[in-house]
């Protein structure tokens, strides 16, 4: 009878209610602080930060509590320099507070690339090649040699450049090519009564090549003989190397 008299007792319940009221105050306790600390619930909406310079992007986003990180630099000559090009989280996206803001930043200058080596290179290749490299075609210029479009110089700004030198990405750069002449003259050789592979081992030696191959009708190319060429050889005739000569066989 004395235990159930105890909880029917005033102290008894007194002690429940004050245990009840400790453990609401812990809990308010508890949210509030996990409201305080997190902001539990709470989002804002991601300003828009591009076109901004860097200063200005990171006290606007020091002031709503959030944070950045530039993940890329690029350059873009028509663009303020410094500034926001990209972002993520795009602008009026919902985050937290003290969410990282990542961005792309346009660069002062022109990040820079190593030059690559088009010596020996033909003109077509060389162009694929500064391309993929970020720079650009410049002046074309011809100088005699029988490696026609072939690239025998690559300038930087008037001046010759050697692989692996730093240039700024986006550069030009100039190209001299092989005219395919040369500019060498030699004596008009002479082909009369040779067959073709004779006339054309003459010409590939004397760094010519064939124009007009022309065979007289029914005539045996096996056996046919040069017997007319044109230019024609003689005393005092020259020609360039890399230049052609037609030949007629009969």
């Amino acid at each position: 009878m004395s235990f159930l008299r105890f909880f029917i007792s005033k102290p008894f319940f007194t002690n429940i209610v004050l245990a009840l009221v400790v453990l609401v105050l812990m809990l308010l306790g508890t949210f509030a602080w996990l409201n305080s600390s997190t902001r539990h619930g709470e989002s804002l909406a991601v300003p828009d930060i591009r076109g901004v310079s860097i200063e200005k992007a990171v006290q606007l986003l020091e002031s709503k509590n959030l944070r950045y990180q530039i993940t890329d630099s690029v350059f873009f000559p028509d663009k303020a320099k410094n500034a926001i090009i990209d972002q993520n989280p795009m602008p009026e996206e919902k985050v937290k507070e003290g969410r990282v803001i990542y961005v792309t930043l346009n660069s002062s200058e022109p990040p820079q690339v190593k030059m690559p080596n088009l010596i020996d290179v033909s003109y077509r290749q060389a162009v694929s090649i500064l391309l993929s490299f970020g720079l650009k075609e410049g002046q074309i210029s011809y100088k005699p040699d029988l490696a026609k479009n072939i690239v025998l110089k690559q300038l930087y700004n008037g001046q010759p450049v050697l692989p692996d030198t730093k240039v700024l990405k986006g550069s030009s750069i100039d190209l001299v090519l092989g005219d395919g002449l040369g500019s060498t003259e030699i004596d008009v050789p002479e082909l009369s009564n040779l067959t073709y592979e004779e006339a054309l081992f003459v010409l590939q030696g004397s760094g010519l090549a064939t124009g007009t191959v022309e065979y007289e009708a029914g005539a045996d190319k096996s056996i046919a003989k040069v017997y007319r060429q044109n230019p024609s050889s003689g005393a005092g005739l020259k020609i360039s190397q890399g230049q052609t000569i037609d030949i007629y066989l009969k």
